[in-house]
């Protein structure tokens, strides 16, 4: 199994917004893409900013190419993302499932 990690951070502010925007765009499209095993989503707020990490889990690396493209490494993004986001972190970090339930 293969684990994809993106990191997106926003104002705390709009912090819940963008949970709500997130479960409707990535989240949903990760879920329905064949091949993805779950996602989690992640949040730490402090200092006034929202930090958000999505993580999903993979049968393969080809799996994660049909939701994400080439390279897979390349982040996901969706149209209203600028309105949240402090910044577009361009790519993601893959790891291989050692222990897993």
């Amino acid at each position: 199994m293969t684990v994809r990690i993106w990191g997106g951070r926003t104002p705390d502010t709009k912090a819940d917004a963008y949970l709500d925007y997130l479960n409707a765009t990535g989240v949903k499209n990760l879920r329905a893409t064949p091949g993805n095993r779950g996602v989690y989503v992640l949040r730490s707020i402090e200092h006034g900013v929202a930090e958000f990490l999505v993580v999903s889990l993979w049968e393969s690396l080809d799996v994660i190419r049909a939701f994400a493209g080439d390279p897979i490494d390349r982040a996901v993004y969706y149209p209203e993302d600028d309105a949240f986001l402090l910044e577009r972190e361009p790519r993601v970090r893959h790891y291989e499932a050692l222990v897993a339930p």
